[in-house]
């Protein structure tokens, strides 16, 4: 029984709820004569592990999606432990080789005792379930990695290669909800608990797809390789006016470097002073985060910014040296300044007048890397109108496509890196 095989588990203990320990209790169910709620949990289980392949965007055996599945997300000591020592032989290698063997037999279980409590036919739709519904876009990258995580285990002949298979995912990805995906969001649980959020579908955006802007791709880009080698790096501001391509940036930094360990967690104004919690989830864990926050300014009477002077730089905590800080503004200085900040102190109450305008500026100055987006000029603009239109296939005379690209940016914001994917993305749904 499958029971048997959970209690010589010591690092990969299943979890109350989950689909392993589920098909330990339909077990003891049958045994016990309760055919009728063994089946109905059975089902249950069954359209879990079918649920399962289909957000993941994998087919076949779903048994074995489902095992390696649990492998490869399981946080344990073990799989924490790899993680964090990256390649190398760490002291709990040899006691997890009896854990992966468990695994490896529960892999080829036996479904005959549990089809006989729903319908005859149902292992072997269980073990070769085939989808006709494509896998979706929003299925994140979890399901390439079971799949080429299966492939490689059809090679597999020991416990052994099998365990390595897995100790190579581990110090390459890691473990858990970090390894399947490089994005996150904040959110709360049930109980109002500070969670991260899964990004699944990502804009699958490069450098190469940002035109021109090359000293302000190669400042990121240093400064991030600085931060993921372990050497000292600055949180950055990108600054400058709409549409130049300053959000395109983080996009295509995260595209560039999620395999070396990047992950992004994107923050908003209103949960600034959720921070502190999410610095506690990730400082132990061996990737570089980038808390980003798009779109950063704030008004005369908004005041977190204050919440995010602190994490920056304020707080007696220090902030872990796995997370920095990368934030896009139109405002340079980030908070609202009014000519009625340099008022005189008789007219506006302020005993020293300085001290409202170095309130204003000290957030922007706590950014050790400012980089500048303007605006293309009109040649620029051209440039991205015309290199875009090619990678599109466009086929149209030439003088002709940047007579209507300046028509259209005059009706839609002016010479910009986004009018210009705009006018491109317009002249692709027109093609015949």
């Amino acid at each position: 029984m499958i029971k048997n095989d959970i209690s010589k588990l010591l690092f990969f203990k299943p979890e109350e709820g989950s689909i392993l320990a589920g098909i330990s209790e339909a077990e003891e169910l049958i045994s016990g004569g309760a055919c009728a709620s063994s089946g109905s949990q059975v089902l249950s289980l069954i359209n879990r592990l079918i649920s399962l392949s289909l957000n993941l965007g994998i087919d076949g055996n779903l048994w074995q999606n489902y095992i390696v599945y649990f492998l490869l997300t399981d946080e344990n000591a073990y799989t924490l432990s790899r993680e964090r020592i990256k390649a190398g032989k760490d002291s709990f290698s040899g006691l997890a080789l009896s854990d992966f063997s468990v695994m490896r037999s529960i892999m080829n279980y036996d479904f005959s005792g549990l089809e006989n409590a729903v319908n005859p036919g149902m292992a072997k739709e269980l073990l070769n379930f085939s989808s006709e519904t494509p896998a979706s876009k929003f299925a994140g990258r979890g399901g390439s990695i079971v799949k080429e995580t299966l492939e490689k285990l059809k090679n597999v002949s020991s416990d052994e290669e099998f365990k390595a298979v897995f100790d190579a995912h581990y110090e390459k990805r890691g473990c858990g909800v970090y390894a399947f995906t490089d994005a996150f969001s904040i959110g709360e649980d049930e109980k109002g608990e500070t969670i991260l959020k899964a990004i699944k579908a990502t804009d699958k955006v490069t450098f190469e797809d940002l035109i021109g802007y090359d000293d302000q791709k190669a400042e990121l880009i240093r400064n991030t390789e600085a931060f993921l080698e372990g050497r000292p790096a600055n949180n950055v501001l990108l600054y400058g006016d709409s549409g130049s391509g300053k959000s395109t940036s983080i996009k295509a930094m995260l595209n560039e470097y999620s395999d070396n360990g990047l992950r992004i967690i994107e923050i908003y104004k209103h949960q600034f002073k959720q921070i502190s919690s999410v610095l506690a989830m990730v400082k132990n864990r061996n990737y570089r985060f980038i808390l980003y926050i798009d779109d950063l300014s704030f008004e005369d009477f908004e005041i977190e910014y204050k919440y995010l002077k602190a994490v920056i730089e304020g707080d007696l905590e220090v902030r872990p040296d796995n997370v920095l800080i990368y934030a896009t503004s139109n405002r340079r200085h980030l908070i609202k300044e009014t000519w009625k900040d340099r008022t005189d102190m008789e007219h506006d109450g302020d005993i020293h007048r300085s001290d409202t305008i170095e309130e204003k500026t000290s957030l922007s100055t706590r950014f050790g890397v400012n980089i500048y987006f303007a605006s293309p000029t009109p040649q620029m603009y051209h440039q991205i109108v015309e290199t875009l239109a090619e990678r599109a296939g466009i086929d149209m005379d030439k003088q002709q496509m940047l007579v209507k690209s300046d028509a259209w940016s005059i009706r839609h914001g002016g010479y910009t890196c986004r009018t210009a994917r705009q006018f491109v993305d317009y002249l692709a749904s027109e093609k015949r």
